[in-house]
């Protein structure tokens, strides 16, 4: 997976804990499946479906729906917009938190 590159910025939407627990958590992978985030974060189906579509309206993830074997699935994954927000908040942080 290519790292995208972008500038150090601050971004309001991702700074919230959980928001910032998702993309943290989506960043290393292809992506992950609904349960699998609910299960590693330790929240609430609709608290995760709340964050996540608020990450979605942005374009920062991508939420697929599919039925594997007659059930039902949902998968999340970092768009590329998503990747570059969040490494440039990380480096943001970074800046922030720097000594000096």
């Amino acid at each position: 997976m290519t790292k995208p590159t972008s500038k150090a910025q601050f971004d309001e939407l991702i700074h919230a804990p959980l928001r910032l627990r998702i993309c943290a958590s989506l960043a290393p992978v292809e992506w992950a499946e609904f349960a699998q985030l609910k299960q590693n974060l330790g929240v609430a189906d609709s608290v995760l479906s709340k964050h996540l579509k608020q990450l979605g309206d942005a374009g920062y993830v991508d939420i697929e729906r599919f039925t594997k074997l007659g059930r039902s699935h949902v998968r999340v994954s970092l768009t590329l917009a998503g990747r570059r927000a969040y490494v440039g908040h990380v480096a943001a942080l970074r800046e922030i938190t720097a000594i000096r």
